[in-house]
This record gives structure tokens, C-alpha cells and sequence, in this order.
């Protein structure tokens, strides 16, 4: 008979210690939202939405929340962080309608001590009374040992002795928060083996801090000494340096210790997005697990070897996260990066409009950041109709432009073997530009074509720094035609599109 998967459970903590992340604070509809996502889609085993006594809002959002949950029989997966106050915090849960509080004492002799001025004895009295009385109105308690990790390494006897204190009070999960984030592995497996020794009747969660970039070690190390369930948020919210990440929790638990979680990962990217969007706090696009450039490969020799038999893939496929792999186009692309973003586009090339693309693509990515597989059919098509005459060349261009004032533009070219400059006033850029190279053209006989039409499009997504095409249509004696440019900025793009058909006529004409 095959081993069963040990299982970890996640508490997330998001709508609470999350919302402690400075510049971040969620309404009412947005806690809802979110706690719908966690329990519903992600599926996490518990979530921690608030602390007890901060404003009617919170109130309203944890009423909301439970009032949903209970609908849906999830009412005791819904948990509110409270405060060793008696009936205070206990009284403002229950008329939210809450069944599980979360209570903070104090896990460090120095807090128990300088912050509330008692004796062990008399912060551990304080507490059953608050218990006791959270036990008659019908609630599940759980003890946050706030500073747990201090506490333990400053006076481990102050932490034993209070525990001993609480043995048979009723608490379901005694929490061991890293509050301060100081914890290396090492510490996290030996103090929390000692504590699940010293007191094997109780069920420990593990609450990390990433003050030191070790949040997600720290969880690892945690389940590896027997802790079985870990508290997390999504996108690293929390205060200062934020909590233990979810998505990087949850995937390493599986991946590098064979460790199921109740998470579905899918909807891991889903729910960053949403916390972002809710939050105001963006993820850097290479955050594990969820950032926007986890899964592009930039170097063309990443892309050969994928291409060659995925040597530069592993276990964290986008597909198993509802993501998809790009390779990205720019000045380290090579043949594979197109040749795969040509293959999602359905788009085949012969060998010499594969090079100049290609070309192209490493022309453009020096003086843009990155190049999108949408913005390929404005370079191929501009490319396809590129006649690659060079009689005219455009050396330098500055063109600037305000608010009521008329736009300028000052251009140095290169018309055989002399060079040229001008300058030209107009209504706009391209207007002054037009005007600039008018000028240097008459000097050489040479006369522009009627302008007929002008069109600007960007690629499908609206996004601002979006490669911009510009499609013009001329009109001279022998008929209509049509040149096209490329270029991140749209005047420049008009400006390419320019260049284009002045070769074109300085070639018809020799």
C-alpha cells in the first residue's frame, strides 16, 4: 500500500497582518472579494481577516465576510485577531458574528514585562480570563506568543512556564510568530523540535516574518521539525519586509519536500494580481511562483535549448500555474526566441526574412526594453516591405514639443557623401520634421509627395510603451503608395515611415 502524503495546512493572513503592510488598507467589498478568492478558488484551510476593535469598517468587512462564509458552511475557517482585554475584543467579534478568535499575548518575558508591566502570573491570569469568557460566548481560541521567537532565545523558561500555564485552557492552536523576522532555519528546526517535544498535547502553527529574506526557508524548516500548518500572505504583504510567501510556501512544500498543501496552485497568479490591484503595492515582475517575468526566457540560447528538448525547464512549468512561457525579443535574441514567437503567431518565414527580422528585432531592442510577440507583425511587415535603399540617411533627430507652443525640429542627414543639416518649425512633431528635411530636399531638387493619409496603431493590450506603427499613404505622378515604420516613440515611427519613401523616390528618380 502506497505512503501517504504528509499534509500541511496554510492559514493566510493577508487580510490581516497583510493589511499591517504600510500605504495598505482594503474595504469592506475588496476583504470580501479577497476572502471569497482565498477560500473558494485557492482554497487555503483558514484565513485570518482582522483585529478586533479597529473601526466600525473592519467590523462591517468582518461581518460581510462570515456572513457569506456561514452560507456557504465555511464560517469556522474565518478567524479575528484579539486582544487579552476580557470582554472587549471576545464582544466585538461576536457581534460580527465571528467564531474563532485569534488571541495576542505576550510570547517574551520582556514584553509581558516592560510593555504590560505584569508578572508571568499575572499576564497568564489575564489570559484565561479572556479565554474563559471567549469559551461562553461560544468561540474557538487560538494563542498568538507574540515574540515567540525573542522570547524563546532571550528566556526560554518564561516561555515553558507560560505554556505549562495554558495547557488545559481550551486552546485549540497555540501560534508561534517569528515576529521580527530574526530566525535563521537552524533556529526555526531547533526551538520549534524543543517545543513540540516539551509539549506534545499541543497543535503548533508557525508564523514567519522575511525580515531577513527567510521567510520561506523558515516555513521549510518549520514542517521539517513538525509544525503542521504555516501562516502566509499573498504577494510577501505584512509589516516591514512582510510575512512568508504563499505561492513560494506552498510550491516548495511540494516540489522539494513531497508535502501536499489543500492549495490549488492555478489560481496562485489570480489571487497576486488581485491582492496588487487591491493593495497598491506591486510585485517585481521576477518574483517567484508570480511575477510577470518568471516565465520568459530573455537569452537566445535558453530559448535553442528549449527548443532542443526544454534544457532550460523545470518542475515550475507556466501550465501548471494557468501561465504560459514567452521568450523575449530584444538585442540577446537569437534565431530560437523568433522562431518561437513566430510559431505562437502561426507565422512562417524563409530563411533570408528570418535574418533581416531578426535584424530588426536587435536594431529595436537596443533602444527599447523589451519587444512583445504583438509587436512582431508590425516588424515583419515593416521589414517585408523594406527595400533597404540607403540614399538618404538620417544621422541625428531632436524634436520637442509643448503645451501652446509651436513644435521644433533640428536633423542632420547624410544624402550620398555630403552631409545636411536643417531645422523646421510646424504644428507638431512631424509636422516640424517635415518641414526640416523640405528643406534640405529643395537643395537637391528633390520634391516631397502628397500626404494622403496617416494611421497610428499599437498593438492589441494598450500598453504605453507599446512598439508604435506608422502607416503612411503618399500621392505623386505615378500613383498612391504606402510606406510603414516602426519605432516605440510615434513621431519617430512617422519619422522611419518618411525616410522610407524619400529613398524610395530618390531610387525611382536616379
Amino acid at each position: 500500500m502506497a505512503k501517504q502524503k504528509r499534509q500541511v495546512s496554510i492559514l493566510d493572513t493577508t487580510l490581516r497582518d497583510g493589511e499591517q503592510t504600510h500605504g495598505v488598507s482594503f474595504s469592506p467589498a475588496e476583504k470580501l472579494n479577497i476572502a471569497k478568492a482565498l477560500l473558494e478558488q485557492l482554497r487555503v484551510d483558514r484565513i485570518e481577516v482582522a483585529s478586533a476593535r479597529v473601526s466600525e469598517g473592519e467590523k462591517e468587512a468582518v461581518a460581510n465576510i462570515i456572513e457569506w462564509a456561514d452560507t456557504m458552511g465555511l464560517a469556522d475557517r474565518i478567524e479575528v485577531l484579539g486582544f487579552v482585554d476580557f470582554k472587549k475584543s471576545v464582544d466585538w467579534i461576536c457581534d460580527a458574528g465571528g467564531r474563532v478568535i485569534n488571541l495576542l499575548a505576550k510570547g517574551s518575558e520582556k514584553h509581558c514585562s516592560n510593555q504590560l508591566h505584569k508578572t508571568l502570573a499575572q499576564h497568564a491570569g489575564d489570559i484565561r480570563k479572556t479565554i474563559n469568557y471567549a469559551h461562553k460566548q461560544g468561540l474557538r481560541v487560538n494563542l498568538y506568543l507574540e515574540d515567540w521567537s525573542n522570547g524563546y532565545r532571550d528566556n526560554p523558561d518564561y516561555v515553558y512556564e507560560l505554556m505549562e500555564r495554558l495547557q488545559n485552557a481550551g486552546i485549540s492552536h497555540f501560534m508561534l510568530p517569528d515576529t521580527l523576522g530574526v530566525l535563521t532555519p537552524e533556529e526555526v528546526s531547533a526551538s520549534l523540535t524543543d517545543m513540540i517535544a516539551r509539549f506534545p498535547e499541543s497543535e503548533f502553527d508557525f508564523h514567519p516574518h522575511n525580515d531577513y529574506g527567510l521567510g520561506t526557508a523558515n516555513a521549510l524548516a518549520a514542517v521539517r521539525a513538525g509544525i503542521s500548518t504555516i501562516h502566509c500572505t499573498i504577494n510577501c504583504l505584512g509589516e516591514r519586509a512582510g510575512n512568508a510567501s504563499l505561492a513560494e510556501v506552498v510550491v516548495n512544500l511540494n516540489d522539494r519536500m513531497g508535502i501536499k498543501t489543500s492549495v490549488d496552485e492555478t489560481h496562485l497568479a489570480r489571487l497576486s494580481q488581485m491582492v496588487e490591484n487591491f493593495s497598491g503595492k506591486r510585485m517585481a515582475e521576477n518574483s517567484p511562483i508570480v511575477g510577470a517575468d518568471v516565465f520568459t526566457q530573455t537569452s537566445g540560447i535558453h530559448a535553442d535549448g528549449d527548443k532542443k528538448g526544454g534544457l532550460y525547464q523545470t518542475d515550475l512549468s507556466p501550465e501548471r500555474f494557468s501561465r504560459h512561457r514567452s521568450y523575449a525579443l530584444g538585442k540577446m535574441s537569437g534565431k530560437a526566441s523568433l522562431l518561437k514567437n513566430l510559431e505562437r503567431l502561426d507565422i512562417t518565414l524563409t530563411h533570408e526574412n528570418m535574418e533581416k527580422v531578426l535584424k530588426r528585432v536587435v536594431e529595436l531592442g537596443d533602444s527599447k526594453k523589451t519587444i512583445t510577440s504583438e509587436d512582431l507583425p508590425f516588424i515583419i511587415a515593416e521589414v517585408l516591405e523594406s527595400k533597404d535603399y540607403s540614399h538618404i540617411e538620417l544621422l541625428n533627430c531632436s524634436i520637442t514639443s509643448g503645451l501652446d507652443l509651436d513644435s521644433t525640429a533640428s536633423i542632420r542627414v547624410r544624402i550620398g557623401d555630403s552631409v545636411e543639416i536643417s531645422a523646421g518649425i510646424g504644428n507638431g512633431g512631424f509636422d516640424a520634421f517635415m518641414n526640416a528635411i523640405g528643406k534640405v530636399l529643395k537643395r537637391y531638387g528633390i520634391t516631397l509627395p502628397k500626404l494622403t493619409d496617416f494611421e497610428v496603431r499599437i498593438p492589441r493590450g494598450g500598453r504605453t510603451n507599446a512598439l508604435t506603427e506608422a502607416t503612411i499613404t503618399w500621392d505623386d505622378e505615378r500613383g498612391t503608395f504606402k510606406t510603414r515604420g516602426v519605432q516605440s516613440n510615434q513621431v519617430f515611427a512617422a519619422v522611419n515611415a518618411t525616410m522610407r519613401m524619400i529613398n524610395m523616390q530618390m531610387h525611382n528618380h536616379q
